[in-house]
C-alpha cells in the first residue's frame, strides 16, 4: 500500500481564458480538456490526463489537490485509516468528478485543506513516440516543464498537520525549520524518495504558499525567468537555491495572483534517514541561502 507521487492541483482563477492563456503560452501546459467553468492541463512529458485544472471563483488560491496511489485497493486502504482517525471521506468513481480523472477518495486535512488520493486517471500520453524517442519534442512552448513536483501549503498548526500526514497517510519528514520555543514553522515531508513532495509553513488554514513544477537542471531556471521576463510576468524571486532541501528555484505569480515555482536538484533520500533541522536564527539561509534573508511578501499568504 503506497501513495506515489503529487498527481494534480486544482486552484481559482478570477479569469479563466487569461490563466489558460498563461499556462499554456507562458508555462507551456498541455490543454487536455475544457468545460465552462474549467481547464484542465498537463506538462509535456507527463501521461496521466492532467495535473493542473483552473477552475473559475472570484478569487485565486487551491481547490484541492491529489496525491497518485499505486492500486485501487490503496483507496480501501486509506479511507479506512482516515475513517478511524475521525476523517470524513467522499468517494468518487472513475470520470465522476471530471473528464479523464480516476477514483478518488477526498478528505480534509487539520489546515482544512482538500487533499484527495486518486487511482487509474486516464493515460493520453506524453509528447513523444513510444517508439525510438528524441529526448524531447520539438516546439515546445514557454518554461515546458516536463513534470508537476510538489505542493507548499500554510497552516495555522504545522506540527498537527505534519504529524497526520507522517501518521495517517505514511509521509515522512525530511526536513523542518524550529522556531526557539520548540514548535514547528515549516517542515518538508516526502512519499517519493525525494527531498519533498508537500511542505507545510505557518500561516492561515487552506492556503496554498505555492506549486512547483520540476525542470531538468538550472539552465531551466535560467529560460523561465528569461520567460518571465519577456512576458512581463513578476518574478518574486531572482533564480537562486534552498538550504532547506538544496534545490534551485525561481518564484512567480499567475496573472491572478497564484504563485508559482520552477524548481531543480534537490536529493534523494531513504525511509530510514532522520530528518534535517534549521533553526529561527537561521531561516533566512533555511529558505534563500545564498541571501539569508527573507522577503516579508514571501511569507505572506492569501487563502
Amino acid at each position: 500500500m503506497s501513495i506515489l507521487r503529487l498527481s494534480h492541483v486544482e486552484i481559482r482563477v478570477p479569469d479563466l481564458e487569461l490563466a489558460t492563456a498563461y499556462y499554456s503560452e507562458v508555462v507551456g501546459l498541455v490543454e487536455t480538456a475544457r468545460e465552462p467553468e474549467r481547464v484542465f492541463m498537463k506538462c509535456w512529458d507527463e501521461h496521466q490526463h492532467h495535473s493542473v485544472v483552473l477552475s473559475y471563483a472570484p478569487t485565486h488560491g487551491l481547490n484541492h489537490f491529489g496525491f497518485k496511489v499505486t492500486d485501487a485497493e490503496d483507496l480501501d486502504h486509506y479511507q479506512a485509516r482516515l475513517e478511524a482517525a475521525g476523517v470524513a471521506v467522499r468517494r468518487y468513481g472513475r470520470g465522476e468528478w471530471g473528464p479523464g480523472h480516476g477514483q478518488a477518495i477526498r478528505f480534509a486535512l487539520p489546515s482544512a485543506h482538500q487533499m484527495e488520493l486518486v487511482h487509474g486517471m486516464e493515460q493520453v500520453g506524453n509528447l513523444l513516440p513510444r517508439t525510438n524517442p528524441p529526448p524531447r519534442p520539438m516546439g515546445l512552448i514557454g518554461m515546458a516543464p516536463p513534470r508537476i513536483d510538489h505542493v507548499f501549503l500554510t497552516a495555522e498548526e504545522v506540527e498537527t498537520v505534519t504529524v497526520f500526514l507522517r501518521d495517517v497517510l505514511d509521509f515522512r519528514l525530511t526536513e523542518q525549520l524550529v522556531g526557539d520555543d520548540g514548535f514547528q514553522i515549516a517542515t518538508w515531508l516526502e512519499v517519493s524518495h525525494t527531498s519533498h513532495d508537500i511542505a507545510l509553513i505557518t500561516g492561515p488554514n487552506s492556503g496554498l504558499h505555492h506549486f512547483a513544477f520540476w525542470v531538468d537542471d538550472w539552465n531551466d531556471i535560467r529560460t523561465a525567468a528569461d520567460t518571465c521576463a519577456y512576458h512581463g510576468v513578476h518574478i518574486e524571486t531572482n533564480p537562486t537555491r534552498h538550504g532547506v532541501t538544496r534545490g534551485q528555484c525561481l518564484y512567480f505569480f499567475d496573472p491572478c495572483g497564484n504563485r508559482n515555482e520552477v524548481y531543480t536538484g534537490g536529493y534523494w533520500t531513504e525511509p530510514d534517514a532522520e530528518p534535517t533541522t534549521w533553526t529561527e536564527a537561521e531561516m533566512g539561509r533555511a529558505l534563500f541561502y545564498y541571501d539569508g534573508v527573507v522577503n516579508q511578501r514571501f511569507l505572506t499568504v492569501h487563502t
